[in-house]
């Protein structure tokens, strides 16, 4: 086992900066002392000279997709020490990516529910089995989620006025999220336009992912996501990307990508919690694919460009990231905390830049590979 210091660095630790500067001892096993820094000698294997350099919590990334043990070296090479995967199959592959040494960590949807014709079945391949048929069918599509040991349940909410029958039904969405909370799972719904919204708020999904492009959230809509305790992950590097593929506008008054920024707007107002996620990914059939792990750099950037402090971006990438999944082992840096770590040159909260400037990166107390 490796004792590592970091000495006379700056620590963000997953709330805010610390004032002073400390000392941040750490192994494979976890932290175990974040002290003022002093003149005392420190008895460690590897010993790191912080002077002008940050300690963050290693980035969480709520919202990717991998196909590699490439994508995870890419994922971690860029600080993200945790990705939350929204939907890759078969299991065989999802299981080979998790507890990899050196590289981040992994949870898994494993294949969401969508409905029938739905691109996930014609263009991403995932089984026909996956597609839920109606409210009855509901417990055997979580049911099979279960037996492949996915970590939370992933639901394709559509517009039924675009796509028609493709769309699941209300009462269908809402039978999954029931089905998901019985068996003590959260249900996480893809949404990327106004209608999609209403209905994921309508069936108590948790955590709603992706933010319209067609109009802004508006603040009831956001007032009730307060009420219902909904949770958002705006995605906004994939809707800014995905405007610009389609020939969408930044401004005006018809669909943009300044629909989606204004929609983190209202949600920050309405102090709802707001995770960093990118929908990073490499398929072949989507109009736009944010670069893995780079994209959460300039998705901390689009987060503050929308009215959040780069303080609270930072906490949607670390501590609110990590609450929102139930990783209470990570996301913060004190002691007993696991040692998933990023050192970057700069101060991330005076300038959200600074996260790209990557000094070190430590998953589990052990150097990235």
């Amino acid at each position: 086992m490796t004792t590592t210091t970091i000495t006379t660095v700056r620590v963000f630790d997953g709330a805010a900066m610390l004032e002073g500067s400390f000392d941040v001892t750490f192994t494979e096993q976890g932290i175990r002392a974040v002290t003022a820094t002093t003149e005392e000698p420190i008895g460690s294997d590897t010993i790191i000279d912080g002077t002008g350099k940050t300690l963050l919590p290693g980035l969480i990334d709520t919202h990717v997709h991998f196909d590699s043990y490439a994508d995870l070296g890419e994922f971690t090479r860029w600080g993200l020490t945790t990705v939350l995967d929204m939907g890759t199959h078969p299991k065989s592959l999802v299981d080979r990516m998790r507890d990899q040494t050196g590289l981040s960590d992994v949870r898994s949807s494993g294949s969401p529910a969508s409905g029938p014709g739905s691109n996930q079945t014609t263009k991403g391949s995932f089984a026909l089995s996956t597609v839920v048929s109606g409210p009855d069918d509901a417990p055997r599509f979580v049911a099979d989620r279960v037996a492949e040991e996915s970590d939370y349940i992933k639901i394709i909410i559509e517009d039924p006025a675009r796509v028609g029958d493709v769309a699941l039904g209300g009462d269908t969405i809402a039978a999954i999220v029931q089905a998901a909370h019985t068996v003590g799972l959260q249900a996480i719904a893809h949404a990327s336009s106004t209608a999609a919204f209403h209905l994921g708020i309508d069936a108590g999904v948790d955590i709603l992912t992706h933010v319209p492009l067609n109009g802004p959230i508006t603040s009831e809509m956001a007032a009730s996501m307060a009420v219902g305790n909904i949770r958002a992950i705006p995605t906004l590097i994939m809707m800014k990307g995905t405007a610009s593929a389609v020939g969408l506008p930044d401004s005006g008054d018809g669909p943009g990508y300044h629909n989606a920024s204004a929609s983190v707007t209202a949600m920050a107002a309405a102090g709802l919690m707001i995770a960093v996620g990118t929908d990073a990914n490499n398929a072949p059939f989507v109009p736009f694919r944010p670069a893995l792990g780079e994209s959460m750099h300039d998705e901390l950037q689009l987060l503050v460009d929308a009215g959040l402090s780069p303080t609270e971006a930072l906490r949607s990438a670390t501590s609110t990231a990590a609450a929102l999944f139930g990783l209470d082992d990570r996301g913060s840096v004190r002691e007993g905390s696991r040692a998933d770590l990023l050192l970057v040159t700069g101060d991330p909260t005076a300038d959200i830049t600074a996260t790209r400037n990557i000094d070190h990166v430590w998953t589990a107390g052990i150097p990235a590979s």
